[in-house]
Order: C-alpha cells, then sequence, then structure tokens
C-alpha cells in the first residue's frame, strides 16, 4: 500500500475563520485556536518525522478532549479531524488506513452539524482525504468523491488559499498540470496572513513545490 500522503496542512481555513469570524462560544474559539497554533507548530516547525508523530498523537488525544467539553460543535470535530488525518501521514503503514477512516467520521461529523462551517473547511479535508487515500479495495479513496467535494469547498471559498492548493493538487495528479498550474497561481494571489506566519509560510513553500511539479509535467508534455 503506498503510504497515505494525508499531510495536509489544513488549519488555514479555520485559522482564517477563527480570527475573522468567532462563534458565540470565547471559550471554545481559544480552545481550538490551542490545537490550531500546536497543530502548526508540528507541521512545520518539528522535523523529525517520529517526533511529529509522537507530539500528534497527544494533540489528537487534546483535540478529542476539546470535541467532547463542547458537544454538537462542528469547530471542535473539524478540528480533531484535521489532527487526526495529520497523524494518519505520520503513522506506520499498519496504522495509516485506520487513523484514516477515523479521521473521516470525525469530519463527516462535523460536517453533518454544519457543513458549511470554516469556510469550506470541512468539504476540503473530506476532499482530501477521499484523494489521498487508496480505493477499493484497499481503502475508501474516491475521485469522484473528492473532485465533488472540493469543488463544493471553492465554490464556498473560491479565493481561499487552501481551497485552491488542494484543487491544482488534485489536478495535477489526475493528470491535468495546465488546469493544476491556473489554480495553483489563484492560490498566490491569496493574500498573506501575518497573524498566523508559521503556517503562511509553510504553506506558501509548499505552494512553490507543487508549482515546480506541475512546471516539470508541462515542461515534458
Amino acid at each position: 500500500m503506498r503510504r497515505l500522503r494525508l499531510a495536509a496542512a489544513l488549519c488555514t481555513l479555520l485559522a482564517v475563520s477563527s480570527v475573522a469570524h468567532a462563534s458565540n462560544n470565547p471559550q471554545m474559539d481559544a480552545a481550538v485556536q490551542r490545537i490550531n497554533d500546536q497543530w502548526a507548530h508540528i507541521r512545520y516547525e518539528v522535523t523529525d518525522r517520529d517526533q511529529q508523530y509522537r507530539q500528534l498523537d497527544v494533540l489528537a488525544a487534546q483535540a478529542a478532549q476539546v470535541a467532547a467539553r463542547f458537544p454538537g460543535r462542528a469547530e471542535p470535530l473539524l478540528w480533531q479531524g484535521i489532527v487526526t488525518s495529520e497523524e494518519a501521514a505520520r503513522a506506520s503503514v499498519f496504522r495509516q488506513l485506520g487513523l484514516a477512516k477515523a479521521a473521516k467520521g470525525i469530519l463527516e461529523r462535523a460536517q453533518a452539524i454544519d457543513p458549511n462551517i470554516a469556510d469550506g473547511g470541512v468539504k476540503m479535508s473530506l476532499g482530501v482525504l477521499y484523494y489521498r487515500v487508496p480505493g477499493f479495495p484497499v481503502g475508501f479513496g474516491s475521485t469522484p468523491k473528492a473532485r465533488a467535494l472540493l469543488e463544493a469547498a471553492l465554490r464556498q471559498d473560491p479565493r481561499g488559499l487552501d481551497n485552491n492548493f488542494f484543487y491544482a493538487d488534485f489536478l495535477n495528479d489526475e493528470g491535468h498540470p495546465a488546469d493544476a498550474k491556473v489554480y495553483a497561481q489563484r492560490a498566490l494571489q491569496a493574500p498573506v496572513n501575518a497573524a498566523r506566519p508559521v503556517w503562511d509560510a509553510g504553506r506558501r513553500a509548499e505552494l512553490r513545490a507543487l508549482l515546480g511539479k506541475i512546471d516539470a509535467k508541462l515542461r515534458h508534455a
């Protein structure tokens, strides 16, 4: 089984949303923001993969506790799903698919509560899982479901950095580098988020790497 490419850096949408559109529960917002900030630190500032996995395992438990403290709210579930997805990317091959399935279930619970949370964050997060997890008979991956979810997220926030980044990555994976470059260039135009410097710098580095892969495909087309 190929390694699940779930190292998704999904924090952007919720980070932006939680700053610009605080909920009616400041305690929940603060708890979710702490998960968000720790996620970004582990993803972009911890360099050892084993250390990343161990710290994500701890953070996933903390995220589950936050979700339990605020039942019926989609925001903590979204972040619990995001952290669990990231943990899957760092796990051993024997644990990857189980963690990916767990993340899918958590994100589906968030979607059932509020499908429009975080400017399409739940839709995008599920879409990423569907295109980065192997399909039947190994896993639950599905190109049609991934496309539908990623496009729905883009309709909700057509200028979002992550929405455009992940749709570009999806299109490039599907063998459409010219179309992928359009969305990658849109992602480049997203404003810098000075309030989220760790995430912003890390995501843009990933975007530049993706553009390099896209351009290489186009040169050899």
